[in-house]
């Protein structure tokens, strides 16, 4: 995008490098302090806007910290996915625009949260849109699911689409908005990919079509030598016939009717 280009050019000293193991390790932190050893409440960091107005400012930043489970199993494999399709972001991108992109998401998220001020915010779907972008770059990337089964990666984004489709028609308002800002960063950074792809398709399904058109139209030849290849088509004065001596309805040009192994010989002789 050019005007995204732009932006980096002006904001590339303000990139901050390595943001995903900043985060990683922050969400780790969060668990150990929640979890483990209880110094902090997940009530005291979580995202409700009305405490924010009234004053509660740190939850803007907190809330962006809380792993996305409790569990310590599960929250190693989540935290292990966040910083691999992170990081590989991060290389793939440069570290500007995938500031941008983690900025775009956290801002979309807090902005649409205060049309519900005393639901409580979730940054799992900031997370999900880091997944969804990882997935549309690299379709074909295998994960081992649970550490034992191989899949590909577009699959699960399929079924992370479908997911998301499902709770926007079952969820609350609070859901519906906090998917929506999932799926808008996401459109805000590849759009332009999503229509070139959808471009791409139809002049690949009409070239499909035309070609299939022009074989419909095309007549086939009524006969072709069974040595040389000819046909009527290709050579329309050529004076075809069929020998009654090769078993089956062979036919020949007129210079291998009498010149050619009868298929009868042939198939004695083996």
């Amino acid at each position: 995008m050019s005007w995204l280009n732009r932006i980096e050019r002006k904001l590339e000293p303000f990139a901050i490098p390595h943001l995903t193991l900043i985060i990683v390790a922050g969400q780790l932190l969060m668990l150990v302090a929640i979890r483990f050893l209880q110094i902090l409440p997940y009530e005291g960091c979580a995202l409700v806007p009305a405490l924010v107005l009234d004053g509660e400012w740190w939850r803007l930043v907190t809330f962006a910290f809380l792993p996305p489970t409790f569990s310590p199993l599960w929250a190693a494999f989540a935290l292990y996915m966040m910083y691999l399709f992170g990081s590989a972001l991060e290389n793939y991108w440069g570290e500007l625009r995938f500031n941008l992109f983690l900025l775009c998401g956290y801002v979309l998220t807090v902005g649409i949260a205060f049309v519900t001020p005393y639901g409580v915010a979730s940054n799992i779907f900031i997370n999900g849109s880091l997944f969804l972008a990882f997935a549309f770059l690299n379709p074909n990337f295998e994960i081992m699911l649970f550490f034992i089964l191989p899949v590909k990666i577009k699959w699960l984004a399929l079924f992370t689409w479908l997911g998301y489709g499902f709770m926007f028609v079952t969820g609350g308002l609070a859901i519906k908005l906090m998917i929506v800002a999932a799926i808008g960063n996401f459109l805000i950074f590849f759009s332009r990919d999503l229509l070139q792809r959808a471009r791409g398709t139809r002049r690949r399904a009409a070239a499909q079509a035309a070609r299939v058109s022009l074989q419909n139209d095309t007549p086939l030849a009524r006969n072709r030598c069974h040595v040389c290849g000819k046909t009527s088509q290709s050579h329309p004065q050529e004076d075809f016939r069929y020998c009654s001596k090769c078993e089956g309805d062979y036919c020949y040009c007129s210079e291998h009717i009498r010149n050619h192994e009868h298929v009868v010989a042939a198939l004695k002789k083996d």
